[in-house]
């Protein structure tokens, strides 16, 4: 799958709330099911993506962090 810049700036943004929340926090990690609620949130904002949490968004973080 092809990136746009608008879904790495909503990713990004999305998973910023999900460390403000503090639900899926975990030291300095998130929890395990943090892809699946991450994906809901995605589907909210970008509803015709279809972005999954694997392997899409697992995929593109770990882009996101090499980078």
């Amino acid at each position: 799958m092809k990136w746009v810049p608008k879904e790495d700036v909503v990713l990004v943004a999305c998973m910023l709330d999900l460390h403000n929340v503090e639900t899926f926090n975990a030291d300095t990690r998130f929890k395990a099911d943090y892809l699946n609620e991450l994906e809901r949130m995605l589907e909210k904002f970008l509803p015709h993506v279809m972005l999954k949490a694997k392997p899409n968004l697992e995929s593109r973080i770990k882009t996101l962090k090499r980078d």
